[in-house]
């Protein structure tokens, strides 16, 4: 490779050139050191800022790079961008979060997405990361961390433009397990917010079965939206399941349900009403109100 260094004044000359097989690296490589300075002095803003830089100039010359080999960096790349923005917005000096640097950090991601899905090769799951396979292969994994952040900004409706390109090319029925519930997750939690509860269940349970066993975490995640679509279908889960998960927000409503006792599903409505409220369940939970009716009908 032929690495060139221009002039010697530290980081600067290296943003004029460090090229290697005629790919210029300056621009990354200087953010990249004034990233970890920013990092080692506690600076939460200039490492966003630093981070930012490196992300753009990364997007640049990912987009004219031959293949996928450079999708494993791309990903961390984004995964750090989207931290360093969530905790400068959290450290802004003025005390008000106003997800600034969130809102500017989705736009790079957004790049990413671009530059790895509009990739014409062929998308083969499981082929080596080289020269010569697709970047569509990075697709899935930007598209998780988007979902967390239009979650997070609360701006679901930008959602749909990355449900669309996905699957018309079925990018989430292939490649990476992880990405594949992950995303089954977040496409879940979209339906539940439109009101499409048999596709939020599908969604939703497809995320838990395929979770990794020792993830509990993270199917505890996952029931705390399959729970709330189940109940209102009228499908109630085991008190062991409950109990496995710690979800015990859930016993009082579903002792309700069961015995068609709207007293006990109000009062454990009413008890973990902001926990609902914060997760988004709330107004899904008040309609299994009707399922309570139906059960006390019954008996």
């Amino acid at each position: 490779s032929n690495a060139g260094f221009g002039g010697s004044s530290g980081g600067q000359s290296i943003k004029e050139s460090f090229s290697i097989q005629g790919v210029e690296w300056g621009p990354v490589i200087s953010s990249w050191l004034e990233a970890s300075q920013a990092a080692s002095n506690n600076d939460a803003a200039k490492y966003y800022e630093a981070q930012s830089s490196l992300h753009a100039a990364f997007n640049h010359l990912f987009g004219s790079s031959q293949g996928n080999w450079l999708v494993p960096a791309l990903h961390a790349i984004c995964r750090n961008t989207h931290k360093a923005a969530v905790v400068a917005d959290q450290r802004n000096p003025s005390g008000r979060n106003d997800n600034s640097k969130l809102e500017n950090a989705v736009t790079l991601l957004q790049d990413s997405f671009s530059k790895t899905l509009n990739d014409r090769k062929e998308f083969v799951p499981s082929a080596p990361w080289n020269e010569d396979g697709s970047k569509k292969a990075g697709v899935l994994y930007i598209v998780n961390q988007l979902f967390s952040m239009y979650f997070r900004l609360n701006t679901l409706r930008l959602c749909k433009n990355l449900l669309r390109p996905v699957e018309s090319h079925n990018l989430h029925e292939k490649g990476n397990k992880g990405d594949m519930v992950t995303y089954r997750y977040y496409a879940g939690r979209l339906n539940m917010f439109e009101d499409q509860y048999e596709a939020a269940e599908s969604n939703l349970d497809y995320a838990l079965k395929h979770c990794h066993r020792a993830a509990i975490k993270n199917k505890k995640g996952i029931l705390r939206y399959l729970v709330p679509v189940k109940l209102l279908r009228g499908r109630l889960p085991t008190a062991q399941l409950l109990q496995k998960y710690s979800l015990r927000e859930f016993i009082p409503l579903v002792d309700g349900i069961r015995k068609g006792d709207l007293r006990t599903f109000n009062d454990g409505l009413l008890k973990y009403q902001d926990l609902f409220i914060r997760r988004g369940t709330y107004l899904l939970l008040e309609k299994c109100k009707t399922v309570c009716y139906r059960n006390l009908f019954k008996r």
